[in-house]
């Protein structure tokens, strides 16, 4: 410790105003990287003990850029495995695409909460037009590719849902729809099929977009979940040879507006028990029975669970395996949660462009996410039973 407090002491003494913060990153970052080195190998450098894990191989050179300047590191090497300082962790794709819109924000002189804070909190202290359209550009490229890809074999569940956010069009601030489809193929498998944007969800907007998706490849889709907005209601009728699946927890919201504020719980509770039926028969039959029982004193109810019956219901005919995870938009939601979280921070896009490369750019980081996880999002066993051969849809055998 002595040591070290000497050579913290020699910087101060030695460099001036301008580099005695850079020295110090540098100092740090050093310290740092020992502590991590030492616990990764399970010895200080230089110490003999026989519960060391790993033996270290040299250094190599890196220029880390911080707001003080470049700082000098060099970076412990290990003779087996590998060893990177955590705070030199690469940026992921969705944070560069938010650093640039950040930065075209900033250089057109869009008023966006908190852009200088937020540009200075990233270590950047200016930014030219070129700098911008590089990293723009190869952001784009990878966006596009992901957005476009064929999509191949079929998808039996599609979930589609639309988050909105502000753009600066026209010399105006207006909000702008963004869609987003994600589906579950033969396989189990979850990816994200694509997203679009547009002034709103008419159903023109819903039916080019599910026109695109046909495009490029989707096919076989059994069922469709969504919120009940007569756009994708009318799109999907149209375009899918496919049941519609009525967001359970959409519905439920629906339903609470037509009953009164000291009786939401006891319906919302007595309602819940349709759903809590093993079959689509024995679901209907309480589903009726529940409006029947409601239509005396809440007849508006009543006739909302008359509408909504068959469409709120439409999982049942399914698995009861999937149940849980296509009865509602759920899971899109979360992804949607995330979307916004991250838009929010932009506050106003400049353009649509950007929208696309931001919101695109966290899609594709999702999707890489789902396809390195081990497990399956739905069985395969589960997903064979909704093959129209049921030989076809199960897995070949390597013996």
């Amino acid at each position: 410790m002595t040591n070290e407090m000497m050579d913290l002491h020699a910087i101060l003494e030695k460099a001036s105003d301008t580099d005695i913060l850079r020295e110090m990153l540098a100092f740090g970052a050093k310290r740092l990287m020992e502590l991590e080195i030492g616990a990764k190998t399970g010895a200080a450098f230089g110490e003999k003990s026989a519960d060391r894990l790993a033996q270290r191989n040299g250094y190599r050179e890196r220029d880390w850029e911080t707001r003080a300047g470049a700082v000098e590191l060099r970076i412990p090497k290990l003779r087996t495995g590998s060893y990177y300082p955590f705070f030199l962790e690469p940026r992921r794709m969705a944070e560069k695409a938010l650093t640039a819109v950040i930065q075209e924000a900033y250089i057109q002189g869009v008023s966006t909460r908190s852009v200088d804070d937020l540009v200075k909190a990233m270590g950047g202290s200016g930014v030219s037009r070129s700098q911008v359209s590089r990293l723009c550009a190869e952001i784009d490229d990878k966006v596009k590719a992901f957005l476009d890809r064929p999509l191949e074999g079929d998808w039996p569940y599609v979930w589609l849902d639309a988050t909105y956010v502000k753009v600066r069009r026209n010399h105006r601030i207006v909000s702008t729809a963004v869609i987003i489809a994600v589906g579950v193929n033969a396989d189990g498998r979850r990816e994200v099929l694509g997203m679009d944007i547009g002034a709103s969800e008419a159903e023109t907007f819903w039916t080019e977009f599910l026109r695109k998706l046909r495009r490029r490849g989707l096919r076989g889709v059994k069922l469709v979940i969504s919120d009940a907005h007569e756009g994708i209601k009318a799109a999907v009728a149209k375009l899918m040879n496919a049941t519609w699946q009525r967001c359970r927890v959409h519905t439920m919201r629906n339903a609470m507006a037509h009953a009164g504020k000291s009786s939401r719980r006891v319906v919302s509770a007595f309602m819940t028990t349709a759903f809590e039926q093993n079959s689509a028969d024995a679901a209907k039959a309480q589903w009726r029975k529940v409006a029947d029982q409601l239509r005396p004193k809440l007849e508006k109810l009543a006739r909302f669970m008359d509408e909504a019956e068959d469409d709120v219901l439409a999982y049942k005919s399914f698995p009861p395996e999937h149940w849980t995870k296509i009865h509602s938009t759920n899971g899109l939601e979360r992804l949607n949660g995330e979307v916004k979280r991250r838009t929010d921070v932009v506050g106003i896009f400049p353009d649509e462009d950007s929208i696309v490369r931001l919101v695109g750019a966290i899609l594709l980081e999702q999707n890489d996410e789902w396809a390195v996880q081990r497990a399956r999002y739905m069985t395969l066993e589960t997903m064979a039973t909704l093959s129209d051969d049921a030989i076809v849809g199960l897995p070949a055998m390597v013996i």
